[in-house]
């Protein structure tokens, strides 16, 4: 992004250390980091344009989610200007300016602050690991097989470094894995755990397995369950009826096969279906359990009850 070296910008470290109220904080970068501070700090009372250079927000995620998650930051007053695909930022006066065009009449965005929220890669260059043999990938990450093990006898990479996963969850359970090979002679491995993760706006995104968009993609044949949290009487009764549920299931193993959760409590009520999906049981463990009321999870065996195939 040319012109950062002729502005300040902050990142998802130095933005924890602010104590101040930036004026108007301009976040490049649309997807997990970006959303959650660009929320948080307008929900402070500051005003925010969130700058993304594709042509929605957290593109990993379906299309359904992405919109209803707009919806939901513009309502609050966060501007979003998407297709910015060729950035630039400068210094003018006191304010930064980011151009979302290179075009000579570009898009601009002027403000006091800039956050860049656009992805990390390891710092693993200065580790030394040349000298001990260890193979690192090409965007730095250190190569190790099913079990964490990298390419050197008695070396292993947990964590970020290993560029399989980049959440505390998925750190964790690295660990575990290590710990169980190493020390209780139980073959645990990578390929068995199934990535969830949240998106910590309110209300949060609580997501398991594959989108939608991944399941058509793979030619399976497939049902999908939708409902909206406005149909929840918990979200009701607290107000708060932003955002749906969404369930993919595979039409012959009736597995379930991912989830997305939209709306209040939904990084929690996601591990109802996801214990569900290491137990490689099918939807129907679900649809048929009784469920205490008024919660959020009591929707899910309704949802199930109403599947229909994944055009």
């Amino acid at each position: 992004m040319p012109g950062l070296d002729q502005v300040r910008y902050l990142t998802n470290s130095s933005m924890m250390d602010v104590d101040f109220l930036p004026e108007h904080l301009i976040v490049v970068g649309g997807s997990y980091i970006g959303l959650e501070f660009g929320q948080m700090y307008r929900r402070f009372g500051a005003k925010v344009t969130i700058v993304e250079k594709t042509a929605r927000l957290i593109g990993r995620e379906d299309e359904d989610v992405t919109m209803s998650i707009k919806e939901i930051l513009e309502a609050e007053g966060i501007a979003i200007r998407l297709n910015a695909e060729c950035m630039t930022a400068r210094k003018q006066g006191e304010r930064i300016v980011v151009a979302l065009d290179c075009a000579e009449d570009s898009r601009e965005v002027e403000g006091s602050h800039l956050l860049l929220a656009v992805g990390r890669v390891p710092n693993t260059d200065d580790l030394g690991l040349d000298k001990a043999g260890i193979e690192t990938d090409k965007a730095g990450y250190i190569k190790v097989d099913d079990q964490l093990r990298t390419n050197v006898p008695g070396i292993w990479a947990l964590g970020d470094c290993n560029g399989k996963g980049a959440f505390t969850h998925t750190s964790y359970n690295d660990y575990e894995i290590v710990a169980a090979n190493l020390l209780d002679n139980d073959p645990r491995k990578v390929s068995d755990r199934i990535m969830t993760y949240g998106l910590f706006i309110d209300p949060p995104l609580g997501r398991a397995g594959m989108t939608a968009a991944q399941v058509k993609a793979s030619g399976r044949k497939a049902l999908v369950g939708t409902r909206p949290m406005a149909r929840v009487g918990r979200a009701v009764e607290k107000g708060e009826t932003q955002g749906f549920m969404k369930v993919v299931v595979d039409a012959q193993s009736e597995e379930i096969l991912g989830a997305a959760i939209l709306g209040v409590t939904g990084d929690e009520v996601i591990h109802v279906l996801l214990d569900v999906m290491y137990a490689k049981a099918p939807y129907t463990t679900v649809s048929r359990a009784m469920h205490i009321h008024p919660t959020v999870s009591e929707r899910l065996p309704t949802l199930l009850q109403g599947l229909q195939p994944l055009d």
